[in-house]
């Protein structure tokens, strides 16, 4: 990529655009009130996605920007689960009936932290209020560190379909200044547990930008995962957000690479991935050709939600846990953060929501253009606009922002069709970030665009 277009456009300080409008506009004007409304409108017949956060983990990863809190006792995690448990019953009760459910997802934290049994009895419960049907895919984050076989076992016998495991990097050195202590040896021994057990599906997340992170270690840590044959990789730039994240603070910002550092990083990556057959998926993942991602990505059906680029068509999304975050059609709401707030509204007989978003109808057009702009790097907005009754003109007339990239050879444009160039594609976030109404409101809490 040119200097030039790195520097203009991927300093700044965008976001990821895995929802739009973005979580720093959700309010606590919308409440448990609303969210119990938009519960109850759901249509008993369309399939809704499940989120699960268990936000727990036995040590901080210091480049970590999850909602988590670190704990050496079973104890904290046992009485969450409790209340997790209510949550759900709460939830089920107030939507129609027994919905369809076409995706779970469980993030952290770490989920696998909670014991075998808890694991199965939980996935029991959902079972038993929502419709599962044989198709319904079940996805679990994992840190390879702490799996057993047992738990794999459970993962298997709860009809886990995906994990995804945490790997960032094998450079020890950057292991050490991360506080992310984690062999290939764990990381090979977690994978094959796992595949003993039936779970078919893995994902390998690596991360790029780390402290003394090179080229060269990216590309070692790429081949030692590949040799490891997952089916997926997402490919992550570390966002440094110390005044948001403050155990970030114990990573040394001089042994950050910089921008262009990083973006070298992120090509080495891609190109050895390639290289070993995976094929690109949007911005930052990668899939085997066999792989469903690659297959919804050729027919132009791939989807972009808070878990990255998906399969997941579900218009519907219920979140559990501490900070979880749902969508509705009318909008989003966010569960507290807090696990003794969240617990408090829970034991009250309150759902725990503390804020959300009330999707206008403008905010559903500009969120359609980004999503595809993000999955296809291509949008027809006279397409979209004549779908929404809306007037393309509103998002084109006096656009700064859009005009400068196509001056700049980022896009091409015609007739409302904009297309991105081929080797303009790492900085596809300041190409949606063109249609963020919102942008200049909440743009300090976000990570560089490349």
């Amino acid at each position: 990529m040119p200097a030039s277009i790195l520097q203009k456009y991927g300093e700044a300080r965008l976001p990821r655009y895995t929802s739009y409008p973005t979580a720093p506009r959700f309010s606590p004007s919308i409440g448990a009130g609303a969210y119990g409304d938009w519960l109850e409108q759901l249509s008993a017949s369309d399939p809704v996605s499940l989120y699960l956060h268990i936000p727990f983990c036995r040590s901080m990863c210091w480049y970590c920007g999850c909602h988590t809190t670190i704990t050496r006792q079973d104890r904290p995690i046992l009485d969450y689960l409790t209340v997790l448990r209510d949550e759900i019953r709460m939830v089920a009760e107030r939507i129609p009936q027994r919905m369809p459910v076409g995706e779970v997802h469980f993030g952290g934290g770490t989920p696998t932290i909670m014991s075998p049994a808890e694991f199965l009895a939980l996935t029991a419960l959902l079972r038993e209020q929502f419709s599962f049907a044989e198709a319904t895919g079940i996805a679990v984050e994992i840190d390879p560190r702490g799996l057993t076989a047992e738990m794999a076992q459970a993962l298997g016998a709860a009809g886990v379909t995906r994990a995804s495991l945490g790997v960032q990097s094998f450079d020890p050195v950057v292991q050490k200044a991360t506080n992310r202590i984690q062999s290939e040896k764990q990381t090979a021994e977690a994978t094959d547990h796992l595949r003993r057990a039936g779970v078919g599906g893995t994902n390998f997340d690596l991360i790029y930008g780390l402290p003394h992170q090179t080229v060269q270690s990216c590309i070692e840590t790429a081949n030692a995962a590949i040799a490891m044959l997952p089916d997926r990789f997402a490919v992550f730039g570390y966002a440094h957000v110390p005044s948001f994240k403050k155990h970030q603070r114990m990573i040394d910002e001089n042994a950050l690479p910089d921008g262009p550092a990083r973006n070298e990083q992120a090509e080495a990556i891609s190109e050895t991935l390639i290289a070993a057959g995976y094929r690109q998926i949007g911005l930052d993942h990668f899939a085997l050709p066999g792989d469903d991602l690659v297959q919804v990505q050729e027919t132009g059906r791939l989807r972009r939600n808070f878990q990255g680029y998906t399969t997941d068509n579900c218009d519907t999304l219920i979140g559990f846990g501490a900070s979880a975050i749902g969508r509705m059609t009318d909008g989003y709401v966010q569960n507290e953060v807090a696990p003794g707030l969240y617990a408090q509204h829970i034991a009250s007989g309150q759902l725990a929501t503390a804020k959300g978003y009330r999707l206008t109808a403008e905010d559903h057009v500009r969120a359609e253009i980004i999503e595809r702009l993000m999955c296809d790097f291509a949008v027809d907005l006279p397409a979209i606009c004549s779908v929404h009754g809306f007037d393309a003109c509103q998002l084109l007339d006096g656009n700064d922002r859009l005009a400068a990239l196509e001056d700049d050879g980022v896009l091409d444009m015609k007739d409302g069709a904009i297309r991105v160039s081929q080797d303009r594609r790492f900085v596809i976030r300041a190409v949606a970030a063109a249609f963020d109404a919102y942008l200049e409101q909440s743009n300090r809490t976000h990570s560089k665009a490349a």
